[in-house]
């Protein structure tokens, strides 16, 4: 799929609030169809398992088919995986080819006690949600939740890893989701002048920033790695999924402009991957600028720029 930037502008200039609910309703039609395919799945599995790679929106979709569902009367539960992280120990936790602690592989999750959960919660077990400190890099020593699924009861749960072998080959029942935002910008010609993996910088910068506290040249920096981590442990599974589908917006790059590109300007020459930036930021130049203030308070792009109804 792809977006047209001179039909983006044109639809910002003529009429934002408009455009910018047309594809909120784009996007809640593919909800419906997610849900539908849950629901018809649930005589063989109340699991869900969610993936897409970083800035894919992920907790938000979840959340949203779980009110879908929940407006059907099917009671629903949406976790997420990080809290299955393994304690981060110089020990235990894989290196990138660098060195450094690569937390984008699945050998950082506990695989293990996730397809135990998987199969007592499918035997209607009560099962207890870890809880993974990010500050100190650790689970810790109180759970998160109690659960246990009743009958006409789901778990959603979202991560990154969600449809790694390790986990589908032994639960191949469980309903299998994977949504990425990979939609290209094309001028009038075809050539595509702003990427989908742009899109997702986009927000993973925003978002980090916002809540996380994490400076833009940071985010710059790891995005190598994330890539990597992306074509090595996420990508090969998406064809396993049940269903897939595209989470971007083509409102979106006017409604963040403004937000990322003061992020950019900001970052100092001696930023890793810099002259990448460089390629980037004229792109933005391209685009109207839209308020973000005209964001619904349930839309997707809400878990980057905030602001919304949802808690993260």
């Amino acid at each position: 799929m792809a977006f047209s930037l001179t039909e983006i502008n044109r639809r910002c200039r003529e009429d934002a609030p408009g455009f910018i609910a047309e594809c909120d309703r784009a996007y809640d039609a593919k909800l419906v169809t997610a849900a539908d395919r849950i629901q018809e799945n649930m005589t063989r599995s109340p699991i869900v398992l969610l993936s897409g790679p970083s800035g894919s929106g992920k907790t938000t979709t979840a959340m949203k088919i779980c009110e879908v569902l929940e407006s059907r009367g099917i009671r629903t539960h949406s976790i997420s995986m990080d809290d299955y992280f393994k304690d981060v120990t110089p020990e235990d936790t894989p290196r990138t080819p660098e060195g450094k602690y690569d937390l984008e592989s699945p050998l950082c999750l506990d695989m293990e006690l996730l397809n135990e959960h998987f199969s007592a919660l499918s035997r209607g077990q009560r099962v207890m949600i870890p809880h993974f400190d990010f500050i100190h890099q650790r689970r810790r020593e109180e759970p998160s939740k109690a659960l246990r699924l009743r009958k006409n009861e789901i778990a959603i749960f979202e991560g990154i890893h969600a449809l790694n072998d390790a986990i589908t080959d032994v639960h191949p029942e469980a309903f299998k989701l994977s949504i990425s935002a990979r939609s290209h910008i094309l001028d009038d010609d075809g050539k595509i002048v702003f990427k989908g993996t742009w899109m997702r910088l986009m927000r993973r910068t925003i978002r980090d920033y916002q809540f996380r506290g994490t400076k833009a040249q940071q985010t710059l920096a790891n995005w190598a790695n994330v890539r990597r981590g992306e074509k090595l442990y996420i990508s090969p599974y998406a064809d396993k999924s049940d269903l897939r589908f595209d989470t971007s917006f083509a409102y979106e790059v006017p409604v963040m402009n403004n937000t990322v590109t003061d992020l950019f300007n900001a970052m100092p020459e001696d930023t890793p991957r810099y002259q990448e930036l460089r390629s980037i930021l004229p792109a933005f130049e391209l685009f109207e600028d839209v308020s973000p203030d005209l964001l619904a308070p349930d839309a997707l792009l809400r878990e980057f720029m905030g602001g919304g109804k949802y808690k993260y």
